[in-house]
Protein backbone atom coordinates (compact mmCIF):
# COMPACT_ATOMS: atom_id res chain seq x y z
CA UNK A 1 0.00 0.00 0.00
CA UNK A 2 1.51 3.74 -0.92
CA UNK A 3 2.57 5.54 1.49
CA UNK A 4 0.00 8.99 2.46
CA UNK A 5 0.16 11.71 0.09
CA UNK A 6 1.11 14.69 1.56
CA UNK A 7 -1.12 17.40 2.70
CA UNK A 8 -1.43 20.24 0.38
CA UNK A 9 -3.92 22.76 0.59
CA UNK A 10 -6.77 24.24 -1.16
CA UNK A 11 -5.91 26.71 -3.96
CA UNK A 12 -5.89 30.00 -3.02
CA UNK A 13 -4.09 29.28 0.72
CA UNK A 14 -0.84 29.25 0.97
CA UNK A 15 1.70 26.54 0.20
CA UNK A 16 2.63 25.63 3.66
CA UNK A 17 -0.26 25.33 5.95
CA UNK A 18 1.89 25.38 9.14
CA UNK A 19 2.59 29.12 8.06
CA UNK A 20 -0.35 30.40 7.48
CA UNK A 21 -1.10 34.22 8.26
CA UNK A 22 -4.54 34.69 9.98
CA UNK A 23 -5.03 38.31 8.48
CA UNK A 24 -7.64 37.63 6.64
CA UNK A 25 -10.01 36.88 9.60
CA UNK A 26 -8.54 40.69 10.76
CA UNK A 27 -9.46 42.63 8.14
CA UNK A 28 -10.77 45.54 9.98
CA UNK A 29 -7.93 45.11 12.40
CA UNK A 30 -5.14 45.34 9.66
CA UNK A 31 -6.87 48.50 8.08
CA UNK A 32 -6.49 49.83 11.42
CA UNK A 33 -2.90 48.79 12.16
CA UNK A 34 -2.30 51.04 8.68
CA UNK A 35 -3.76 54.19 10.57
CA UNK A 36 -2.28 53.76 13.50
CA UNK A 37 1.17 54.70 11.69
CA UNK A 38 -0.08 58.39 11.84
CA UNK A 39 -0.24 58.15 15.37
CA UNK A 40 1.87 60.49 17.44
CA UNK A 41 4.76 58.64 19.43
CA UNK A 42 3.22 58.82 22.66
CA UNK A 43 -0.44 58.19 23.62
CA UNK A 44 -1.72 60.56 26.53
CA UNK A 45 -2.54 58.16 29.43
CA UNK A 46 -6.69 59.77 29.05
CA UNK A 47 -6.39 58.93 25.78
CA UNK A 48 -5.32 55.53 26.48
CA UNK A 49 -8.40 55.19 28.77
CA UNK A 50 -10.85 56.32 25.99
CA UNK A 51 -12.53 54.02 24.54
CA UNK A 52 -12.88 55.78 21.19
CA UNK A 53 -9.24 56.24 20.93
CA UNK A 54 -7.26 54.57 17.78
CA UNK A 55 -5.25 52.08 20.25
CA UNK A 56 -8.75 51.28 22.10
CA UNK A 57 -10.47 50.28 18.98
CA UNK A 58 -7.78 48.28 17.65
CA UNK A 59 -7.20 46.29 20.47
CA UNK A 60 -11.01 45.78 20.99
CA UNK A 61 -11.57 44.56 17.43
CA UNK A 62 -8.49 42.18 17.82
CA UNK A 63 -9.56 40.47 21.09
CA UNK A 64 -13.01 39.75 19.42
CA UNK A 65 -12.10 38.25 16.41
CA UNK A 66 -9.35 36.24 19.25
CA UNK A 67 -12.87 35.05 20.29
CA UNK A 68 -14.60 34.47 17.76
CA UNK A 69 -11.95 32.21 16.07
CA UNK A 70 -11.67 30.23 19.64
CA UNK A 71 -8.03 31.14 20.57
CA UNK A 72 -7.19 30.23 24.36
CA UNK A 73 -4.35 32.74 24.05
CA UNK A 74 -3.36 36.31 22.35
CA UNK A 75 0.42 37.08 22.41
CA UNK A 76 1.73 40.72 21.49
CA UNK A 77 5.37 40.15 20.96
CA UNK A 78 7.81 42.96 20.42
CA UNK A 79 10.90 42.92 18.24
CA UNK A 80 13.60 45.46 18.00
CA UNK A 81 12.53 46.23 14.09
CA UNK A 82 8.68 44.62 14.30
CA UNK A 83 5.69 43.55 15.90
CA UNK A 84 4.00 40.47 15.99
CA UNK A 85 0.65 39.22 17.33
CA UNK A 86 0.24 35.35 17.23
CA UNK A 87 -2.97 33.15 18.69
CA UNK A 88 -3.28 29.44 19.98
CA UNK A 89 -6.09 27.79 18.60
CA UNK A 90 -6.82 23.69 18.79
CA UNK A 91 -3.06 24.28 21.05
CA UNK A 92 -1.21 25.53 18.04
CA UNK A 93 0.66 28.72 17.98
CA UNK A 94 -0.62 30.90 14.66
CA UNK A 95 0.55 34.20 13.27
CA UNK A 96 -2.41 36.68 12.95
CA UNK A 97 -1.10 40.20 12.14
CA UNK A 98 2.20 42.39 12.18
CA UNK A 99 1.30 45.75 13.48
CA UNK A 100 3.27 48.70 12.71
CA UNK A 101 6.23 48.14 15.91
CA UNK A 102 5.79 52.02 17.06
CA UNK A 103 2.58 50.74 19.19
CA UNK A 104 3.80 48.07 21.40
CA UNK A 105 4.41 50.61 24.05
CA UNK A 106 0.84 52.28 23.62
CA UNK A 107 -1.11 49.07 23.48
CA UNK A 108 0.82 47.59 26.40
CA UNK A 109 -0.25 50.54 28.16
CA UNK A 110 -3.38 50.15 27.32
CA UNK A 111 -4.15 46.30 28.30
CA UNK A 112 -2.45 47.65 31.49
CA UNK A 113 -4.95 50.16 32.02
CA UNK A 114 -7.58 47.81 31.24
CA UNK A 115 -7.02 45.37 33.20
CA UNK A 116 -5.80 47.32 36.22
CA UNK A 117 -2.03 47.57 36.53
CA UNK A 118 0.96 49.52 37.14
CA UNK A 119 1.49 51.37 33.42
CA UNK A 120 4.36 52.94 34.73
CA UNK A 121 6.03 49.76 36.08
CA UNK A 122 7.94 47.97 33.36
CA UNK A 123 10.64 45.98 34.80
CA UNK A 124 8.82 43.25 36.29
CA UNK A 125 6.24 40.66 35.19
CA UNK A 126 2.74 41.88 36.11
CA UNK A 127 -0.07 39.85 36.34
CA UNK A 128 -4.19 41.35 35.68
CA UNK A 129 -8.05 40.15 34.61
CA UNK A 130 -10.27 41.99 32.69
CA UNK A 131 -13.34 41.50 31.07
CA UNK A 132 -14.65 41.73 27.39
CA UNK A 133 -18.03 42.05 26.77
CA UNK A 134 -18.93 40.47 23.35
CA UNK A 135 -22.26 41.31 22.71
CA UNK A 136 -25.28 41.93 25.08
CA UNK A 137 -25.76 38.49 26.12
CA UNK A 138 -22.31 37.25 25.95
CA UNK A 139 -18.98 38.20 28.48
CA UNK A 140 -15.85 37.10 28.49
CA UNK A 141 -13.13 36.95 30.96
CA UNK A 142 -9.43 37.36 29.95
CA UNK A 143 -6.64 37.01 32.33
CA UNK A 144 -3.36 38.98 31.48
CA UNK A 145 0.20 38.38 31.92
CA UNK A 146 3.03 41.12 31.10
CA UNK A 147 7.11 40.48 30.78
CA UNK A 148 9.66 42.62 30.10
CA UNK A 149 11.99 41.56 27.42
CA UNK A 150 14.43 43.19 25.38
CA UNK A 151 12.65 45.10 23.20
CA UNK A 152 9.59 45.82 25.43
CA UNK A 153 6.94 44.53 27.30
CA UNK A 154 5.69 40.75 26.17
CA UNK A 155 2.02 40.25 26.76
CA UNK A 156 0.06 37.22 26.74
CA UNK A 157 -3.75 37.41 27.01
CA UNK A 158 -6.01 34.19 28.19
CA UNK A 159 -9.32 33.81 27.12
CA UNK A 160 -11.02 32.21 29.77
CA UNK A 161 -14.43 31.05 28.15
CA UNK A 162 -16.46 29.24 30.57
CA UNK A 163 -19.31 27.97 28.08
CA UNK A 164 -16.04 25.70 26.76
CA UNK A 165 -14.72 25.08 29.81
CA UNK A 166 -18.26 23.86 31.43
CA UNK A 167 -19.29 21.34 28.85
CA UNK A 168 -19.66 18.75 30.37
CA UNK A 169 -18.47 15.13 30.60
CA UNK A 170 -20.60 13.98 27.30
CA UNK A 171 -18.61 17.00 25.43
CA UNK A 172 -15.41 15.74 25.84
CA UNK A 173 -15.09 12.91 24.35
CA UNK A 174 -15.34 9.61 26.80
CA UNK A 175 -15.83 6.41 25.34
CA UNK A 176 -19.61 5.07 27.00
CA UNK A 177 -17.36 2.79 29.16
CA UNK A 178 -14.89 5.19 30.30
CA UNK A 179 -17.38 7.60 30.72
CA UNK A 180 -19.46 5.23 33.13
CA UNK A 181 -16.04 4.24 34.69
CA UNK A 182 -16.05 7.51 35.87
CA UNK A 183 -19.31 8.68 36.76
CA UNK A 184 -18.95 5.35 39.16
CA UNK A 185 -16.12 7.10 40.78
CA UNK A 186 -17.71 10.57 41.72
CA UNK A 187 -20.52 9.20 43.00
CA UNK A 188 -18.13 7.46 45.93
CA UNK A 189 -18.77 9.56 49.25
CA UNK A 190 -14.71 9.71 49.74
CA UNK A 191 -11.42 9.06 47.90
CA UNK A 192 -8.84 10.53 45.37
CA UNK A 193 -9.80 10.58 41.65
CA UNK A 194 -7.01 12.05 39.99
CA UNK A 195 -6.36 13.47 35.99
CA UNK A 196 -3.34 13.05 34.56
CA UNK A 197 -1.66 14.42 31.78
CA UNK A 198 1.04 17.49 30.58
CA UNK A 199 0.12 20.82 30.61
CA UNK A 200 -2.78 22.06 27.95
CA UNK A 201 -4.49 18.22 28.17
CA UNK A 202 -7.92 19.86 29.25
CA UNK A 203 -7.25 18.32 32.69
CA UNK A 204 -9.05 21.38 34.27
CA UNK A 205 -12.01 21.50 32.05
CA UNK A 206 -12.44 17.35 33.19
CA UNK A 207 -12.11 18.30 36.36
CA UNK A 208 -14.85 21.21 36.21
CA UNK A 209 -17.34 18.80 34.38
CA UNK A 210 -17.33 16.19 37.46
CA UNK A 211 -17.61 19.23 39.62
CA UNK A 212 -20.83 20.36 37.76
CA UNK A 213 -22.32 16.89 38.51
CA UNK A 214 -21.73 17.45 42.24
CA UNK A 215 -22.63 20.85 42.49
CA UNK A 216 -26.23 20.70 44.35
CA UNK A 217 -27.61 22.74 47.24
CA UNK A 218 -26.35 19.63 49.91
CA UNK A 219 -22.86 19.60 48.64
CA UNK A 220 -20.04 21.99 50.07
CA UNK A 221 -17.56 22.24 47.12
CA UNK A 222 -14.13 23.67 48.13
CA UNK A 223 -11.59 24.29 45.23
CA UNK A 224 -8.41 25.89 45.09
CA UNK A 225 -6.22 26.53 42.05
CA UNK A 226 -3.33 28.96 40.77
CA UNK A 227 -4.88 30.92 39.83
CA UNK A 228 -8.88 30.41 39.96
CA UNK A 229 -10.20 30.64 35.84
CA UNK A 230 -13.62 30.00 36.07
CA UNK A 231 -16.47 31.26 38.31
CA UNK A 232 -18.79 28.83 39.10
CA UNK A 233 -21.63 29.37 41.58
CA UNK A 234 -22.10 27.38 44.42
CA UNK A 235 -18.75 26.56 44.49
CA UNK A 236 -16.38 28.08 47.18
CA UNK A 237 -13.43 28.67 45.22
CA UNK A 238 -9.56 29.94 46.51
CA UNK A 239 -6.62 30.70 44.53
CA UNK A 240 -3.34 30.46 45.81
CA UNK A 241 -1.14 33.57 46.70
CA UNK A 242 1.95 32.95 47.34
CA UNK A 243 3.58 36.45 47.81
CA UNK A 244 0.71 36.72 50.75
CA UNK A 245 2.04 32.63 51.69
CA UNK A 246 -1.40 31.46 50.77
CA UNK A 247 -0.31 28.14 49.42
CA UNK A 248 -1.96 24.91 48.30
CA UNK A 249 -1.20 23.32 52.09
CA UNK A 250 -1.96 26.32 53.84
CA UNK A 251 -5.77 26.21 51.54
CA UNK A 252 -6.03 22.42 51.95
CA UNK A 253 -5.64 22.54 55.88
CA UNK A 254 -8.41 25.48 55.60
CA UNK A 255 -10.36 23.51 53.65
CA UNK A 256 -10.62 20.59 56.73
CA UNK A 257 -12.21 23.42 58.43
CA UNK A 258 -14.67 24.24 56.44
CA UNK A 259 -17.31 21.32 56.68
CA UNK A 260 -16.13 19.90 52.92
CA UNK A 261 -18.00 17.24 51.32
CA UNK A 262 -16.00 17.97 48.04
CA UNK A 263 -12.54 19.07 47.36
CA UNK A 264 -11.09 20.07 44.65
CA UNK A 265 -6.83 20.66 44.05
CA UNK A 266 -5.78 22.49 40.71
CA UNK A 267 -2.44 20.81 41.45
CA UNK A 268 -0.92 18.08 43.37
CA UNK A 269 2.87 19.65 43.51
CA UNK A 270 4.91 18.98 46.57
CA UNK A 271 4.73 15.77 49.00
CA UNK A 272 2.97 18.04 51.70
CA UNK A 273 0.16 19.08 49.26
CA UNK A 274 0.29 15.41 48.55
CA UNK A 275 0.10 14.23 52.21
CA UNK A 276 -2.54 16.30 53.08
CA UNK A 277 -4.87 15.86 50.41
CA UNK A 278 -4.31 12.02 50.30
CA UNK A 279 -5.34 11.84 54.53
CA UNK A 280 -8.32 14.29 53.44
CA UNK A 281 -9.89 11.47 50.79
CA UNK A 282 -9.53 8.76 53.85
CA UNK A 283 -11.63 11.19 56.13
CA UNK A 284 -14.57 11.53 54.81
CA UNK A 285 -13.91 13.74 51.65
CA UNK A 286 -13.87 13.48 47.98
CA UNK A 287 -10.51 14.73 46.25
CA UNK A 288 -10.26 15.71 42.73
CA UNK A 289 -6.91 16.81 42.04
CA UNK A 290 -4.12 16.41 38.94
CA UNK A 291 -0.86 15.33 38.36
CA UNK A 292 1.53 15.98 35.72
CA UNK A 293 2.29 12.01 34.09
CA UNK A 294 2.19 10.53 30.86
CA UNK A 295 -0.52 8.14 32.24
CA UNK A 296 -2.63 6.44 34.78
CA UNK A 297 -0.20 3.95 35.87
CA UNK A 298 2.35 6.35 36.03
CA UNK A 299 0.40 8.38 38.88
CA UNK A 300 0.70 5.91 41.42
CA UNK A 301 4.60 5.86 41.49
CA UNK A 302 4.46 9.48 41.02
CA UNK A 303 2.60 9.52 44.31
CA UNK A 304 5.05 6.83 46.33
CA UNK A 305 8.42 9.09 44.91
CA UNK A 306 6.62 12.12 46.95
CA UNK A 307 6.98 9.65 50.17
CA UNK A 308 3.31 9.03 50.40
CA UNK A 309 2.96 5.05 51.81
CA UNK A 310 1.80 2.19 49.19
CA UNK A 311 -1.22 1.50 51.74
CA UNK A 312 -2.38 5.14 51.94
CA UNK A 313 -2.54 5.44 48.36
CA UNK A 314 -4.18 1.85 47.98
CA UNK A 315 -6.74 2.87 50.62
CA UNK A 316 -7.29 6.10 48.92
CA UNK A 317 -7.28 6.54 45.22
CA UNK A 318 -10.42 5.39 43.28
CA UNK A 319 -9.64 6.24 39.90
CA UNK A 320 -7.20 7.56 37.43
CA UNK A 321 -7.57 8.97 34.48
CA UNK A 322 -4.73 10.01 32.12
CA UNK A 323 -6.10 12.20 28.95
CA UNK A 324 -4.70 14.02 25.67
CA UNK A 325 -6.44 16.79 23.46
CA UNK A 326 -6.17 15.95 20.23
CA UNK A 327 -7.25 18.27 17.43
CA UNK A 328 -10.50 17.57 15.54
CA UNK A 329 -10.19 16.62 11.87
CA UNK A 330 -12.69 19.63 9.67
CA UNK A 331 -15.18 17.34 8.76
CA UNK A 332 -15.65 19.77 5.48
CA UNK A 333 -12.35 18.71 4.03
CA UNK A 334 -10.57 15.84 5.66
CA UNK A 335 -9.49 13.28 3.18
CA UNK A 336 -8.73 9.40 3.16
CA UNK A 337 -5.45 8.70 3.73
CA UNK A 338 -3.39 5.39 2.31
CA UNK A 339 -1.06 4.62 4.95
CA UNK A 340 1.21 1.05 4.51
CA UNK A 341 -0.64 -1.89 6.94
CA UNK A 342 2.85 -2.64 9.02
CA UNK A 343 2.64 0.91 9.79
CA UNK A 344 -0.95 0.88 11.01
CA UNK A 345 0.80 -2.40 13.18
CA UNK A 346 3.74 -0.65 14.08
CA UNK A 347 1.23 2.44 15.19
CA UNK A 348 -0.73 -0.21 17.80
CA UNK A 349 -3.54 -1.30 15.70
CA UNK A 350 -3.99 -4.77 15.79
CA UNK A 351 -4.41 -7.30 13.04
CA UNK A 352 -8.20 -8.14 13.91
CA UNK A 353 -8.88 -4.27 13.73
CA UNK A 354 -6.97 -3.69 9.87
CA UNK A 355 -9.57 -6.58 9.10
CA UNK A 356 -12.42 -4.18 9.82
CA UNK A 357 -14.11 -2.01 7.58
CA UNK A 358 -13.01 1.27 8.34
CA UNK A 359 -10.89 4.33 7.24
CA UNK A 360 -7.64 6.31 8.24
CA UNK A 361 -8.05 10.18 7.33
CA UNK A 362 -5.89 13.14 7.28
CA UNK A 363 -6.13 16.77 7.60
CA UNK A 364 -6.20 18.81 3.94
CA UNK A 365 -7.09 22.86 5.37
CA UNK A 366 -9.97 24.52 3.65
CA UNK A 367 -11.61 27.68 4.56
CA UNK A 368 -13.62 26.77 7.25
CA UNK A 369 -10.61 25.19 9.08
CA UNK A 370 -7.52 26.62 7.42
CA UNK A 371 -5.10 24.05 8.92
CA UNK A 372 -7.34 21.05 8.10
CA UNK A 373 -8.38 20.59 12.01
CA UNK A 374 -11.46 22.32 13.27
CA UNK A 375 -11.86 21.75 17.93
CA UNK A 376 -10.08 19.14 19.22
CA UNK A 377 -11.16 15.97 20.89
CA UNK A 378 -10.26 14.01 24.37
CA UNK A 379 -9.38 10.99 24.46
CA UNK A 380 -8.59 8.88 27.74
CA UNK A 381 -7.23 6.29 30.13
CA UNK A 382 -9.48 5.55 32.90
CA UNK A 383 -8.23 3.65 35.60
CA UNK A 384 -10.08 2.50 38.66
CA UNK A 385 -8.31 0.83 41.48
CA UNK A 386 -9.36 -2.84 41.43
CA UNK A 387 -8.61 -5.04 44.35
CA UNK A 388 -5.95 -6.67 42.51
CA UNK A 389 -4.57 -3.25 41.34
CA UNK A 390 -4.39 -2.27 45.41
CA UNK A 391 -2.16 -5.33 46.10
CA UNK A 392 0.37 -4.46 43.41
CA UNK A 393 0.52 -1.11 44.71
CA UNK A 394 0.63 -2.61 48.35
CA UNK A 395 3.58 -5.38 46.87
CA UNK A 396 5.73 -2.94 46.05
CA UNK A 397 4.49 -3.19 42.60
CA UNK A 398 5.99 -1.04 39.51
CA UNK A 399 4.15 0.90 37.18
CA UNK A 400 4.62 -1.59 34.03
CA UNK A 401 2.74 -4.11 36.90
CA UNK A 402 -0.14 -1.96 37.26
CA UNK A 403 -0.35 -1.50 33.39
CA UNK A 404 -0.09 -4.78 33.06
CA UNK A 405 -3.24 -5.64 35.56
CA UNK A 406 -5.23 -2.98 33.82
CA UNK A 407 -4.59 -4.48 30.42
CA UNK A 408 -6.15 -7.50 31.78
CA UNK A 409 -9.00 -5.53 33.11
CA UNK A 410 -10.13 -4.53 29.87
CA UNK A 411 -8.29 -1.16 30.45
CA UNK A 412 -6.77 -0.20 27.16
CA UNK A 413 -3.51 2.42 27.22
CA UNK A 414 -3.82 5.60 26.51
CA UNK A 415 -2.26 4.98 22.98
CA UNK A 416 -5.37 2.23 21.91
CA UNK A 417 -7.95 5.07 23.13
CA UNK A 418 -6.08 7.78 20.84
CA UNK A 419 -6.13 5.34 17.69
CA UNK A 420 -9.86 4.29 18.43
CA UNK A 421 -10.07 8.39 17.68
CA UNK A 422 -8.61 7.59 14.19
CA UNK A 423 -11.26 4.28 13.49
CA UNK A 424 -13.92 7.02 14.59
CA UNK A 425 -12.54 9.47 11.65
CA UNK A 426 -12.26 12.05 14.91
CA UNK A 427 -8.72 12.46 14.51
CA UNK A 428 -5.70 11.93 12.61
CA UNK A 429 -2.97 9.08 13.21
CA UNK A 430 0.13 11.82 12.99
CA UNK A 431 -1.62 13.68 15.55
CA UNK A 432 -2.19 10.52 18.40
CA UNK A 433 1.09 9.04 17.56
CA UNK A 434 3.02 12.76 18.28
CA UNK A 435 0.70 13.13 21.84
CA UNK A 436 1.42 9.22 22.83
CA UNK A 437 4.77 9.21 22.24
CA UNK A 438 7.07 8.32 25.14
Amino acid sequence: MPEAPSSSPQPGLPADPASLDLQFAFGEAALQAENLHELPPEVPLLEARAGDAPIARFLHHVLLEAVRLGASDLHFEPYEHHYRVRLRIDGELRHALSPPVLIKDKLASRIKVMSRLDIAEKRLPQDGRLKLRIDALQTVELRVSTLPTLHGEKIVIRILDGASTRRGIAALGYEPADQARLLDAIAHPHGMILVTGPTGSGKTVSLYACLELLNRPGVNICTVENPSEIGVPGINQVSVNDKAGLDFATVLKAFLRQDPDVIMLGEIRDPETADIAIKAAQTGHLVLSTLHTHDAPAAVTRLLNMGIAAHNIAASIVLVSAQRLARRLCPDCRQPADVPHQALLDAGFSAAELEEDWQVYRPLGCAACTLGYKGRIGFHQVMPLSEATQRIVLCGGSALDIAEQAAREGIPTLRAAGLRKVRQGLTSLEEVLALTRA
